[in-house]
């Protein structure tokens, strides 16, 4: 067991652990930390807590110094030279006409290093970018290809639930998610209800993927003829996950068809393995084609 604290650093969401040694650290400080791009300037997120050494795939680094004024104004001086960098690579680029897109600049705390994320369709050939750069900055020079996933966590934004993204306020990593959690939520398989900023599925389909696997795994399937406690056979016209009920088409006494709605612990069935795709209409295929591109792509960029 070994107590560690958790620090981010400005263009990487990622938590990194260090060691604080006997730093007294809180929530929101500034650390001087060396990391394997150089010295770098991040802030606690994590306060000292343990970890199992097992967790653990290399030997923690300690921190260097809770950050000074002079850091922070450093950092601050940092942020300026970055947005003239930002402008100078822009234009660096569309002399040598390649087709990127240029997201963010970063300077190290130590200033031995210069990078720049960019976006791109494809592989790019930027090696004389590299060498203008250099001689401009006269500094190591590093060009970092990064998905549109990584780009949407840089820039941040709102959601469509109105919040600030997750990606960017406080997921480390990205969690995988498939079209396969919003058939199973009930979703509508329309790119735009279930697609996030970036363009590919929004990370919050895992959020509750359990509850929906487990409420889910309780119900029949839509189709299904079933039996009643009242003694009634029927198909099962719809389901109601959250209030776990269950519509069916019955005959009644007079002979005539109706829909009465019960409680799934008033239904005798055999539950079964749902199916991941079952009775999909065009719309909702062509849909479901479109995202799997999308997601494929994404694994390849990302």
């Amino acid at each position: 067991m070994i107590e560690a604290i958790g620090v981010r650093f400005r263009t990487n969401g990622k938590i990194w652990f260090f060691d604080p040694g006997n730093i007294y650290l809180k929530e929101g400080d500034a650390v001087i930390v060396e990391t394997a791009r150089g010295v770098e300037f991040g802030k606690v997120v994590l306060e000292k807590r343990p970890l199992e050494d097992q967790s653990l795939i290399a030997t923690l680094k300690p921190i260097i110094r809770k950050a000074t004024e002079g850091d922070k104004r450093k950092n601050e001086k940092n942020k300026e030279k970055c947005k003239d960098a930002f402008q100078i690579c822009l234009e660096k680029i569309s002399n040598h006409g390649l087709e990127m897109k240029l997201i963010d600049v970063e300077y190290t705390f130590d200033n031995n290093k210069v990078l720049f994320y960019f976006t791109a369709d494809g592989r790019i050939d930027f090696r004389e970018l590299v060498k203008d750069l250099a001689a401009v900055f006269r500094t190591r020079i590093e060009l970092r290809q990064i998905g549109v996933r990584d780009e949407t966590k840089m820039l941040g934004g709102i959601g469509i639930c109105g919040r600030e993204l997750c990606c960017h306020s406080h997921l480390s990593d990205f969690i995988p998610v498939s079209i396969k959690m919003a058939k199973e939520q009930n979703l509508s398989l329309n790119p735009t209800k279930i697609s996030g900023v970036c363009g590919r599925l929004m990370c919050c389909l895992k959020n509750e993927q359990e509850t929906y696997e487990y409420l889910n795994s309780k119900l029949p399937n839509v189709g299904d003829y079933i039996k009643t406690k009242d003694g009634f056979k029927g198909e099962v016209s719809s389901v109601s996950v959250l209030r776990q009920k269950v519509k069916i088409i019955v005959e009644n006494e007079a002979g005539e068809k109706e829909i009465r709605e019960y409680k799934t612990d008033e239904l005798k069935f055999k539950l079964k393995k749902k199916k991941d795709n079952d009775k999909l209409n065009d719309a909702e295929l062509a849909a479901l084609e479109e995202l799997e591109q999308k997601e494929g792509k994404s694994k390849i960029d990302d």
